[in-house]
């Protein structure tokens, strides 16, 4: 399925409300992601899960762990967090992993809110 950004952050955030109104607040994000995973599947949404990032320092590639959690269509960066308020430097993860991967929207989702809608930061470079 090819989505247009703004039609694909719409049907990511629909699988992610899903998610959040049948299991709550309260899990670990690995259970999140893996519901959020096969929500997007039985949508047939094309994504990838624990995307390897490296660090491109000085023309050196840093492999340096860090992993995003969801890719979608290969543009659309989605960051999970079970935290209990987001805070900056949650955002200036997903900011970095956006710009490092050249990825022009990100999501960020606190599945421990109870409305996942005060939990979300859609961010556009």
């Amino acid at each position: 399925m090819v989505l247009k950004e703004g039609r694909a952050t719409e049907e990511i955030i629909g699988a992610a409300i899903e998610v959040h109104k049948v299991l709550g607040p309260g899990l670990l994000e690995s259970a999140y992601e893996e519901c959020l995973c096969h929500e997007l599947r039985l949508r047939k949404i094309p994504f990838k899960r624990q995307v390897p990032v490296s660090v491109d320092y000085k023309g050196v590639k840093l492999e340096c762990a860090y992993r995003i959690d969801v890719l979608v269509a290969g543009k659309i960066i989605v960051e999970l967090k079970t935290v209990e308020k987001l805070k900056s430097v949650h955002k200036a993860q997903l900011l970095t992993y956006m710009k490092i991967m050249e990825s022009p929207v990100g999501l960020l989702l606190n599945f421990n809110e109870k409305y996942l809608k005060d939990g979300l930061v859609r961010t556009v470079l």
